[in-house]
């Protein structure tokens, strides 16, 4: 497809005797927000790994700008992954670090920038997610929101045309999560990325995504906009939506 940054064909993948994903086939088109949804253990993650070749799949393949990544050389795969920032669930800070080195640390391994050049990356990035004069502090100094977007700064230091997202909002009280959500968006605006985020708050989902995939027994279950989602009859997406215990997502 002529607009599609990443294209996933047929993907399976299996641990053990689970099968985790069973023939996912997913476009995901340039400068689109895309949010996965899912019960806890359905594969958005495992997905999400995929993009990235964190993962090797069982058959398929991604394409990422019409190239199959699994095809891609060591120093090739490196490149693309420049070209990707990704938020984790926990933020994966450093304790060991501060904040700007954390934010730098991208930077600084791809020696691809002066000290002065990553000192002022670093600074304009932190003041994009509102950290302003927290760049000596350390990860145990900071709040969980914080926290979370210092690793959105780490995120968005190599200038990325693809932020992913796992669990944005995990571990946030509703109102920091909200204000994530909020940075979300607007750094998807003002950058102009593609962006995937995997996450079970459907909360945050409505919020961030042009378009909602939801993963059911290791395929998709349905593909559209947050109107849709909502509006649908699918009774696994409506007892998914409205957290009910009742329907056919059994435990």
């Amino acid at each position: 497809m002529a607009d599609a940054l990443i294209q996933i064909e047929n993907l399976k993948k299996r641990f053990n005797s689970l099968q985790v994903l069973d023939g996912v086939n997913l476009d995901i088109m340039r400068g689109q927000s895309i949010v996965i949804i899912g019960q806890s253990g359905c594969g958005k993650s495992v997905l999400l790994k995929h993009l990235i070749r964190l993962l090797d799949p069982d058959e398929g393949r991604v394409l990422f700008d019409d190239e199959d990544i699994s095809e891609l050389s060591s120093r090739q795969l490196i490149e693309m992954r420049r070209r990707f920032g990704m938020l984790f669930q926990s933020a994966a800070l450093l304790d060991s670090l501060t904040v700007e080195e954390n934010v730098g640390l991208g930077l600084k391994e791809s020696r691809m920038h002066t000290e002065g050049q990553i000192k002022q990356i670093v600074a304009q990035k932190l003041e994009m997610v509102g950290l302003t004069g927290v760049g000596r502090k350390r990860s145990a100094e900071l709040s969980g929101g914080m926290r979370k977007r210092v690793g959105l700064a780490r995120a968005i230091a190599n200038s990325p045309e693809v932020l992913l997202y796992d669990e944005p909002t995990t571990g946030l009280d509703p109102i920091k999560a909200d204000m994530i959500d909020d940075l979300i968006v607007e750094l998807n605006s003002r950058l102009n990325v593609t962006s995937v985020a995997v996450t079970h708050d459907m909360k945050s989902a409505f919020k961030i995504a042009d378009r909602i995939v939801m993963l059911h027994g290791g395929k998709i279950e349905f593909d559209g906009s947050p109107a849709e989602v909502r509006a649908t009859d699918n009774e696994v997406v409506q007892q998914f939506i409205s957290g009910s215990s009742v329907g056919p997502i059994k435990m």
